[in-house]
């Protein structure tokens, strides 16, 4: 089976329909203008008026003519024809890299019927999976929605794919099952983007099938074991083991990494660099208002930039295992300020830190967790006559127990619980920055020290954050 996709096709039609067209106004130009200077060869020269001398003058007009028309319709069908080579090596290079692409394909016509189904490099072609079936089913007929994580069928995920491909519309990753003709039971994601010809006729769909249970096969997400099982028939002997599973879990740091800083950053970028380019060339041609919204978007899309960092940073500390060694809390809140004061040298802010203020802990951690307390405390001052901060040490705990305050903006108590969940914030953006990250870092690095975190305030009196460590282990 010879997989391409099913425009170069209707261009091949469309380019011979031109051909033939160019090659019917070559006939009919060549024949009228052979009968023109026929014509002219018949004069009468010893009719009245003839011009007895001179009648060779349109034949000769004739003939320049109908060859600059033929050099015309040659160079016209000339590059029809490099046109025409040029889509036969497109389609041949399509069909040569779908070939080796690690993801089973398939095409429908507009009635949604499979016309083609094209196995990956190294698994068996799938000659009757076109067949008879294939031929009268439609396409969502072959497949099975399952829910991934327990394996189990899922006519929900069935019906939303029936729904997109009825609709014409793209599908985007649906956990599916397959019965292929060898009787293999393919799981995996399911992906279809819709066709259209040049007039914006549906011509069907193209997608791909994603395989998640292939043998090594680690580097692509795998269906969890339950779906494995579901899928092998029942065996007196014990199963063998299995490839280590690779889904993406809230837990897998590494995927939620990938994740973020690929699927999430593609669209930002999309929607921030369109944007630039319509202010850059178009700016001009609006007025206030309307630049005024560009750089709203250009902002909300700094935005996004910035909390995907933070989650970045989020999951990163998660995944980053504890190293305890002696901490000098004194020092490095000094070293906090410090940046601080660099980075807002407008904004004067009396700072009392307790000396040496010594602890067991991973320093890079615990610096991050002075950063998101002592910067907020430095924010939350912004509009303060007199901003002061404060960094001490309870004396009155066996436990070490740490506290952060100031005198800035405050919060209501009721909100307390919301401070140090992702993305939750008490004031505005406009108000005060920030991604709505900080504080979760800080109550996750507190806990992979053994310790607790709190907050206590009130609106327009300032705030404290506490925060409790281990003790060292003797």
């Amino acid at each position: 089976m010879t997989w391409g996709p099913h425009l170069p096709e209707r261009e091949r039609e469309r380019l011979d329909t031109r051909r033939l067209r160019l090659r019917q106004v070559a006939a009919v130009v060549t024949l009228t203008l052979g009968g023109q200077i026929a014509r002219a060869a018949e004069i009468n020269p010893g009719a009245a008026g003839a011009p007895t001398d001179l009648w060779w003058v349109p034949c000769v007009a004739v003939v320049i003519l109908c060859a600059a028309i033929g050099a015309w319709l040659l160079r016209r069908l000339q590059r029809l024809e490099a046109q025409a080579s040029e889509l036969r090596q497109r389609q041949t290079q399509a069909a040569t890299l779908s070939r080796v692409l690690d993801v089973w394909q398939w095409r429908t016509d507009a009635r949604h019927r499979l016309l083609a189904l094209e196995a990956p490099m190294g698994h068996a072609r799938p000659a009757a999976d076109t067949g008879s079936a294939g031929g009268l089913e439609a396409i969502w007929a072959l497949f099975a929605g399952i829910d991934p994580d327990t394996g189990g069928s899922c006519p929900n995920r069935h019906a939303l794919l029936r729904q997109r491909l009825e609709a014409q519309q793209a599908v985007e990753d649906v956990w599916v099952s397959h019965h292929a003709a060898d009787d293999k039971l393919l799981i995996g994601t399911l992906r279809a983007l819709p066709l259209h010809d040049a007039d914006g006729v549906f011509l069907g769909h193209v997608g791909t099938l994603r395989e998640c249970t292939s043998a090594g096969a680690s580097a692509r997400p795998e269906p969890p074991l339950a779906a494995v099982r579901a899928s092998e028939p029942e065996r007196p002997a014990p199963m063998p083991s299995l490839t280590p599973l690779a889904i993406p879990m809230e837990n897998d740091a590494d995927s939620f990494s990938y994740t973020v800083s690929h699927d999430l950053r593609a669209p930002i970028r999309v929607v921030e660099g369109f944007t630039k380019i319509v202010k850059e060339d178009y700016g001009r041609l609006l007025d206030r208002v309307g630049n005024d919204h560009l750089d709203r978007v250009l902002g909300a899309a700094a935005r996004m930039n910035s909390m995907i960092d933070a989650l970045l940073a989020l999951s990163q500390l998660t995944a980053k295992p504890v190293s305890r060694q002696p901490v000098n809390l004194s020092q490095l809140a000094g070293f906090v300020v410090d940046d601080l004061r660099r980075q807002s040298p407008q904004h004067k802010v009396t700072v009392h830190i307790d000396p040496a203020m010594q602890v067991q802990g991973d320093p890079t951690l615990l610096r991050v967790v002075l950063e998101n307390l002592l910067g907020n405390a430095w924010k939350y001052t912004g509009k303060c006559a007199d901003p002061r901060v404060w960094f001490e040490r309870s004396t009155d705990t066996t436990t070490p127990c740490f506290t952060v305050r100031d005198n800035g903006a405050g919060f209501d108590m009721r909100f307390a619980d919301r401070l140090f969940g992702v993305f939750q914030r008490l004031h505005s953006a406009s108000e005060f920055q920030g991604t709505g990250v900080g504080l979760a870092s800080v109550r996750r690095i507190v806990h992979k020290h053994g310790g607790e975190v709190w907050a206590e305030s009130a609106v327009g009196q300032g705030a404290s954050f506490h925060f409790s460590l281990a003790p060292p282990s003797r």
